[in-house]
């Protein structure tokens, strides 16, 4: 496993009164023993099909063929849909610099675009942009449904009628949503389907949020050129532990969620991670969605808050050491050290920073983080460390299985489904009423 997890900086035995009592992490992990065995049955019943996706190949063919076909004569590809039918997407894209300062307008092939957010200047100044003729768009809904992906596909349609390219739709869009069922509307399939524009078929079975190891999000990270057959190891890495059958403790995506239940009842009901690279930052985002949407029900649940390292540490830090300690911190690294510019000697003396001498840019933030996870455990702040080594395709698909696997395991020990988002549901409904009742 490439994912090194550490809970030590959170403990009483550590960090002194204002760590997590012994007690109480042997009262949640019992709890979460009691969700891995639920787990196991829900994966020897195959009632959530995304336990079987790691281990799954059948799929990956189709995954990049729709690729091929969307990467074929294109400047841009732009994928539509919001939250977790986007965010997954984007957290594996920013390991070819999606998003990345600076970085990421010097990605080979393509450029890529995640109109996730509906805003009404953004989506009109680029379709305005875009050269419309060398663009693909993906438009994905799991239900079909989702108010602002069928809107900005209706918009598309009418942007290549104006263009001249009514004719194209099934040359330049590929949609991908759940098969029909009988009795259940699909608008995003009844919109495209009579244009001819062909669709991958959604896993009916994993919501939007857990999707970012079907084709939701490996066809964004394939368009990019990442290994997608890697990402599931890396996933698989993840939930092996589980499948060997071995204790809460033991097991690093159950240690995580004893460790939220546990810093919850001792009612602390924030939880901050803060990852030291540019590449985890759309990661961070993914989480916050994962962990409010599934977790946030019957009055239960924290706060997810994503920050990232070193930048955050000038925004944020002086409220965590300072403010109320009402909060869990996991502060991700990765190995950086000896990466990067090396500090020129004279440059470095003249800076008045002598001891930067012979030093990388990558040693510092190694450093940083470090000393971040030490100073909170040494003002009372429980803190969780995770450390990859290297960022590549397999880490970053064993974090985000740990993640979801966390998350699951934390809904079940808490008495709360972890699948669906009845808040959200009303919002959406409310907001569809309130847009046909508008003059």
């Amino acid at each position: 496993m490439a994912l090194q997890q550490s809970i030590e900086l959170a403990l009483a035995s550590k960090i002194g009164a204002s760590g997590l009592p012994t007690m109480a992490l042997d009262a949640a992990l019992s709890a979460v023993e009691t969700a891995l065995a639920r787990l196991s049955d829900d994966d020897a019943s195959g009632r959530l099909p995304l336990l079987k996706l790691p281990y799954a190949t059948d799929d990956l063919a189709s995954i990049r063929e729709a690729a091929s076909f969307l990467r074929r004569d294109a400047t841009d590809v732009v994928f539509l849909g919001t939250g977790g039918s986007s965010l997954g997407g984007q957290a594996l894209a920013q390991l070819k610099d999606y998003a990345v300062p600076g970085a990421g307008r010097f990605i080979d092939g393509p450029r890529v675009h995640f109109l996730d957010n509906l805003d009404p200047i953004t989506f009109d100044h680029i379709l305005h942009k875009l050269p419309l003729s060398s663009t693909r768009f993906v438009a994905i809904s799991k239900s079909g449904g989702t108010g602002e992906t069928l809107m900005q596909t209706i918009a598309v349609l009418c942007a290549l009628e104006r263009a001249g390219l009514r004719a194209r739709p099934a040359d330049t869009i590929l949609g991908l949503s759940e098969p029909r069922v009988a009795g259940r509307k699909n608008g995003l399939r009844d919109l495209l389907e009579p244009e001819g524009v062909r669709f991958l078929d959604h896993d009916p079975g994993v919501g939007g949020r857990f999707s970012v190891l079907t084709n939701v999000g490996l066809l964004p990270a394939a368009v990019l050129g990442l290994d997608i057959a890697a990402v599931r190891q890396g996933a698989a890495d993840a939930y092996d532990p589980l499948r060997a059958g071995g204790s809460a403790r033991d097991i690093p995506a159950a240690l995580g969620a004893a460790l939220n239940i546990a810093v919850g009842l001792e009612g602390r009901n924030i939880t901050v991670t803060m990852a030291y690279a540019d590449r985890l930052e759309r990661f961070a985002r993914w989480w916050v969605q994962l962990w409010a949407e599934s977790i946030g029900k019957d009055g239960k649940g924290s706060q997810p808050v994503a920050a990232i390292g070193p930048v955050d540490q000038h925004s944020q830090m002086q409220l965590y050491l300072g403010g109320p300690n009402d909060k869990l911190f996991t502060i991700m690294t990765t190995g950086v050290a000896g990466i990067g510019p090396m500090m020129d000697e004279k440059l470095s003396k003249r800076a008045g920073e002598p001891g930067f001498a012979g030093r990388r840019i990558g040693d510092l933030v190694a450093a940083q983080g470090r000393a971040t996870a030490d100073t909170l455990a040494r003002n009372g702040r429980a803190t969780r460390t995770l450390h990859i080594d290297k960022l590549n395709e397999r880490s970053l698909g064993e974090l985000l299985m740990h993640y979801m696997l966390e998350t699951i395991l934390t809904g079940y020990a808490l008495g709360v489904d972890p699948f669906d988002q009845p808040a959200v549901e009303e919002g959406k409904i409310l907001a569809k009423q309130y847009l046909t009742e508008a003059n």
